[in-house]
């Protein structure tokens, strides 16, 4: 099966969806290289940055599942490389 590497950039407003997101992330784990996230306190919203090697159906799917939580925006951006 052939995967992309892809970032999928979140931002979190509503503090009651992270428990939903972070079963997401669990149920995606096996196409995630690696996460990093920065609570900005001052503005009390959260950024958390996603890398997969994933097929593009899980791409799609895990983005679009995460900007249906309440209060989360997600943006997806692909490597250019297959």
């Amino acid at each position: 099966m052939e995967t992309r590497v892809a970032l999928i950039g979140i931002m979190v407003e509503n503090p009651d969806s992270v428990e939903k997101l972070n079963a997401l992330l669990h149920a995606y784990s096996p196409w995630i290289i690696g996460r990093m996230g920065v609570p900005y306190r001052e503005k009390g919203i959260s950024i958390i940055s996603v890398v997969l090697d994933a097929p593009m159906d899980k791409i799609s799917s895990l983005s679009g599942k995460l900007g249906m939580l309440d209060g989360v925006g997600t943006k997806t951006i692909y490597s250019r490389r297959d």
